[in-house]
């Protein structure tokens, strides 16, 4: 599974601090961090509290890539926070994220595509949330569409189900596992899924249970990636774990420390 880390994020305090006061340690050490616990790329967002997230991002972007060449996720609802991103880029990136809204779709899938940046898209319009798993299909049969019809490459677009919070919204948890596998099979090649997994546990008194219960049932779907914490050792283990189930991985009963080691 691909991982990418959710922890430079300016919404946590230590983060929101160290982009006020332009302290690059406190962000790289974050970084180096979660690609030591298995992260394979780095979520980047300035956070709500940013005043000026069109430098800010720029400033993040710079600091992650002077101690490390794994992929960037820009994360911003705004299309002009996300171009200013690209710009300080210089390894791989991706763009997180699009919804179903033609306004969105126009912005930033020929970006994506003019900068060879992978695309997650959110299963999710301005009329709200989808209710149940067929209008999750439609909004990403609808996005599937547009990407082909711009040229972009579907196997660089990853679908997000939009996953809710267990404690609000429990009986849609089966529709979302299911849409991470009907995703597969709306077109050839087929998207990829992920998910934002904190949001699963939002508001519960059980949170790093509630996500590595959800990432492993995922992982039967067919989920390909996730957004999480990989400083969460036992929730790493059991994605782990899970693959090896699969049949991913060969197994050996050294298997956390083979596959941490690879």
């Amino acid at each position: 599974m691909f991982i990418i880390g959710e922890l430079i994020n300016g919404m946590y305090a230590n983060i929101g601090k160290a982009i006020r006061e332009k302290n690059k340690a406190e962000i790289q050490k974050c970084a180096l961090e979660q690609i030591k616990c298995g992260a394979d790329a780095l979520d980047v967002n300035c956070g709500p509290a940013s005043k000026e997230p069109i430098t800010d991002i720029q400033w993040l972007v710079e600091a992650i890539q002077e101690v490390t060449d794994v992929p960037i996720s820009l994360d911003s609802s705004k299309p002009q926070v996300i171009e200013s991103g690209l710009k300080a880029a210089r390894n791989k990136v991706i763009i997180n994220s699009v919804t179903a809204d033609p306004d969105k779709l126009d912005i930033l899938v020929p970006m994506a595509k003019q900068h060879n940046a992978k695309l997650i898209a959110l299963t999710i319009s301005a009329k709200g949330i989808p209710k149940d798993k067929d209008q999750r299909l439609e909004l990403a049969a609808t996005i599937v569409a547009d990407c082909i019809d711009k040229g972009f490459p579907v196997e660089d677009l990853f679908l997000d189900p939009i996953v809710l919070p267990l404690n609000v919204a429990q009986a849609q948890m089966k529709d979302i596992l299911e849409s991470i596998h009907e995703f597969k099979i709306i077109s050839d090649p087929s998207p990829k899924t992920i998910v934002g997994l904190s949001n699963v546990s939002q508001g519960t008194n059980a949170r790093s249970l509630v996500n590595r219960t959800f990432l492993t049932m995922a992982a039967a779907y067919g989920l390909d990636a996730a957004i999480l914490d990989p400083l969460d050792k036992d929730l790493m283990d059991a994605q782990i774990t899970a693959e090896l189930i699969l049949n991913k991985h060969i197994y050996c009963d050294s298997f956390l420390y083979a596959y941490r080691k690879k």
